[in-house]
């Protein structure tokens, strides 16, 4: 095994293709795919017929011809249309690929006048395929299901297998400490916001699609008698609001005064209203008539929401 000679950007030295390519495999950690989640998008033609569009974007191919062939960057400005052969009597899938041909590894094009990264289609694929054929120097765009005696594809025909090469994440902690005594009693059978005090302005990236959202609640106090309620987050507000799941306090120790730690967790879709905007995290408690004990936070409760933003495909 030899190391490579010499390392990208010394002064002086000759650096060959493969350390460019050597550079994106590092910088993409091995990763390949599209490179934002609305990138290289496959769509009906305007006028559905026999073929789609892909959209703008850019992506980053892993090459497969040889071992430590690196990786390549390719991207498309505006869209580009793509042949879908029609089918005879019988159905067929196909996949639409961002594909890499290297005539230093395969093939004989020439990069000065053919077209070394394109956009491919691999005919007569299992209905359920997902990656590129064996061999492919590509990344998958979108599977094509195709009925029988079909020369039109409609968006129903089209199913997305972009993935990104490496999304975007965003986390952070949020804390509350209730400085007095806030109580929430035996109630209504309705949703209360409560506790008020567990409410933050939350930054929404522009490229959230998920959100990890886990509250703590450490040092609820129940008092009385037997406490039964539910809790949620809640991102947003209004109609547009975002509802997590229920947590239920089911507790039967009686007239003691006690306190016990709540944990909500949920995950939620964030739905493209909300990207790039300030959004309010909050939590909301239904009080149930009976039992009728009584729940409060104090200088006694901590409250932690921990938030992580995650990038995906739209």
């Amino acid at each position: 095994m030899t190391l490579a000679q010499a390392p990208l950007l010394t002064n002086g030295a000759t650096h060959s293709a493969q350390t460019f390519r050597m550079m994106i495999r590092d910088l993409a950690r091995g990763s390949e795919g599209v490179t934002e989640g609305n990138d290289l998008k496959v769509t009906p033609l305007t006028v559905p017929a026999g073929g789609v569009l892909v959209g703008d974007g850019s992506g980053i191919v892993r090459g497969r011809a040889a071992s430590w062939q690196g990786h390549y960057t390719a991207y498309n400005i505006g869209t580009a249309p793509v042949n879908i052969a029609p089918t005879g009597a019988s159905a067929r899938t196909d996949m639409v690929l961002l594909r890499v041909l290297d005539p230093e590894y395969e093939g004989n094009r020439d990069p000065a006048t053919d077209p070394v990264v394109f956009f491919d289609v691999a005919s007569g694929v299992s209905s359920t395929a997902t990656t590129p054929p064996a061999g492919y120097s590509a990344i998958p765009l979108a599977r094509i299901a195709l009925p029988a005696n079909t020369g039109t594809v409609t968006a129903a025909m089209i199913t997305d297998l972009r993935r990104i090469c490496n999304p975007r994440k965003d986390r952070t902690l949020y804390n509350a400490f209730p400085g007095t005594a806030s109580d929430l009693t035996y109630s209504d059978n309705k949703w209360h916001n409560w506790p008020t005090v567990a409410a933050w302005n939350v930054y929404v990236p522009s490229w959230a699609v998920t959100a990890k959202v886990m509250v703590t609640i450490a040092g609820l106090r129940l008092t009385k008698t037997d406490v039964y309620a539910k809790m949620q987050t809640v991102l947003g507000t209004g109609s547009a609001a975002i509802l997590g799941e229920d947590t239920f306090i089911d507790d039967d120790q009686g007239n003691n005064t006690r306190r016990n730690t709540v944990v909500l967790g949920d995950n939620l879709g964030i739905p493209a209203a909300m990207r790039g905007t300030t959004q309010r995290l909050s939590l909301q408690t239904y009080m149930y008539k009976s039992p009728t004990g009584d729940l409060r936070v104090d200088a006694g409760t901590s409250i932690f929401a921990d938030v992580e933003f995650t990038e995906g495909i739209v």
